[in-house]
Parts: structure tokens; sequence; C-alpha cells
């Protein structure tokens, strides 16, 4: 990784629709070897994919906690069931598991506190080795899904 893939990867965070003749300007750099590139941090995994960003109220989720997760058993197995059981909660964007206590951190998003009590009861609280779950509502977005520094 050299200055030139820092600036190309700096571009692609800032806008991640930028045609490979629009990048190659930015970055000043022709366009094939350009391409070649892109290509290899994709190939490399430095490049992980591309998304859309979606404002979350406007598809009705204005509702967003950070959960932690205090679990009451850590063997592999009961690890392993879950983060798969987690892992296929749609409302889960983002889950980290911490060292020490607590033991996990969930960001979920919700329609509304309603929604988000249902969730809570229904799924998040009967995961499989959970002992507590302490939620934090948030407020605002201070920074958000800032690009990584060049």
């Amino acid at each position: 990784m050299d200055d030139m893939d820092r600036k190309i990867l700096a571009e692609l965070q800032q806008d991640g629709r930028l045609t490979v003749t629009e990048l190659a300007a930015r970055v000043r750099l022709s366009v094939s070897p350009c391409h070649r590139r892109l290509r290899e941090l994709e190939r490399s995994g430095a490049i992980s994919g591309y998304r859309a960003v979606v404002d979350p109220s406007a598809v009705g989720l204005t509702f967003e906690a950070l959960v932690f997760v205090s679990m009451r058993q850590e063997d592999r197995e009961t690890v392993a069931e879950f983060e798969k059981a987690v892992s296929e909660v749609a409302e889960v964007l983002e889950a980290q598991r911490l060292f020490g206590e607590p033991d996990y951190l969930l960001r979920v998003v919700a329609a509304d506190l309603a929604a988000y009590q249902r969730l809570y009861d229904e799924r998040l609280a009967t995961l499989p080795g959970v002992q507590r779950l302490t939620s934090t509502l948030v407020m605002k977005h201070v920074v958000k899904d800032r690009p990584l520094p060049a």
C-alpha cells in the first residue's frame, strides 16, 4: 500500500460511485494503472465492497439504541450460537465482541420505542447465553460513517 493507493481509497470513501476515469483524474493517474490498482485493492480485501448509505429516518427507523450484552456463560459453543443468532437479527446494524465487561456491544435500530421494546423482549433477550441487556438510547450522532484516515 503506497500513497497512490491511499489517495484512491480516500476518493472512493468520499464517493464510491466514481467511474474509473473520474477516479484516475482525481488522483492524477492514467486510467489503466488506476484500474489495475483498483482491482488489486479489491482483490486484496482493502476494498471489501460498495454500498449505498441510507438515512434510517428516511425509511422509518427513527429509534436507535446501543445495547450492552453480558453473557451468562462464555464457552465456545455458547459464544458461537450467540454470534450466529445475533447476526440474523436484521435490526442489529453492528455487533462487537469486547474485552472485559460487558461482553458485546450492539447497535440496534427500530421504528419507535414500542417496536424496540418488542424487539428487546422477543429477540434480544432470548439470544443464547444472555444474562443481562443494558440499553442506552442514542440522542444524536456527532460523528457518523467517517472515512478511515488516509
